[in-house]
Order: C-alpha cells, then structure tokens, then sequence
C-alpha cells in the first residue's frame, strides 16, 4: 500500500503545472468531449508508465542496494530541481485530430510522456519498491488526479491554481526524499 500511495502522491504533486497537464487543457478545449479525452489519458499513462516501472526495475536488479541508494537520492533531488522549471505546451505540438479525440489523446500524451518528469518519477519509484502493479497503478492514479480536473474544468481553474506554490511544496518533498536516501534514513520514509 505504501508503494501505491506514495506514487499516487508523488506524480499527482509533479503533474501539477505539468506539459501534459496543459496538453489536457489544450485537447478538452479543442475537442470538448472530454470521456474519450479522459480515457486515452488513461490508456497512454498506463503503457507509459508500465513501461518505466519495467525500466525501474530492470534497473534495481543491475544495481547494489550502495549504488542504487545514491541513484535514486540524486534522482530525486534532480527531480526537486526540474520540477521548479515550468512546462509549456504548443498547440501545434498536437498530432492532427484526423485520428478521432481518443487516439489523438493516447497519441499525445503518450509521447509527450516519454521522459517527462512524472516518467522519471516512475522509474525512481520502480526501482525502490518491488510492486511494479502498485506503482503503475498509483503513478497512473496520480496522473489522473491531475488530469481528470483539467478536462473537466480546464479554463475555470487554469487561472486559480497556485502553480509556484505547488510546484514549491513538490520540489521540497522531492528535495526531503533526496537528502533522506543519500543520508541513509530514506529506508524509515520507504525509500
């Protein structure tokens, strides 16, 4: 359980403010059809993300309990620092709605997942704990989370979200777990 509700939270703070999350705003105010727009959003994390646990894990089995600590200690105190970078999204970065609102949506996160911050998150997570399902299904629920809103109410809470703040209180959560792996007390916080 403890995999799956610090994934959850761990992507949900990182997606805030995220390039896929201003893709979700762009796709519900192109398409305004929002179920199948929620659903390749669905379908796109869960590959994606299955596919970084699969890395993470990978990773963990190649890697010492030593080498694997600082790994993932510096990775998180990466992630403090890249989550401060705010993302911006083009319209034009969309792929052509010729292929239907739910591919086009499966197509575009998909994509625009692939080495994004939430996907190094997963990677990091995979390698910490065993249960590659809990990870996925957190990390994807954590996704969603912050995605399902931005569908559904995009243009009237795009301009109330604090994004400085929750990017602040991400990046110091990030920058704790960091420190607290690299200085050994991580494996008190589940890291």
């Amino acid at each position: 359980m403890d995999a799956f509700l610090v994934s959850t939270g761990i992507v949900g703070l990182a997606e805030i403010g995220d390039k896929t999350q201003l893709l979700a705003f762009l796709l519900a105010a192109r398409f305004r059809r929002p179920l199948p727009i929620v659903f390749g959003i669905f379908v796109a994390t869960v590959f994606n993300h299955a596919f970084a646990a699969a890395v993470g894990s990978l990773v963990s089995e190649l890697l010492g309990p030593g080498v694997m600590r600082w790994v993932l200690g510096l990775s998180f105190l990466g992630m403090a620092a890249w989550i401060m970078v705010p993302d911006e999204v083009d319209a034009d970065d969309t792929p052509l709605a010729r292929y239907g609102v739910f591919l086009t949506t499966l197509l575009a996160f998909f994509v625009a997942e692939m080495g994004d911050k939430t996907q190094v998150a997963t990677v990091a997570l995979a390698a910490r704990y065993e249960s590659m399902a809990a990870i996925v299904a957190g990390t994807t629920f954590g996704m969603m989370l912050a995605n399902v809103p931005a569908v559904y109410f995009g243009e009237r809470i795009a301009g109330r979200e604090p994004l400085k703040l929750v990017h602040g209180i991400a990046a110091v959560i990030f920058a704790v777990l960091g420190i607290a792996t690299l200085l050994g007390m991580g494996a008190g916080l589940g890291f």
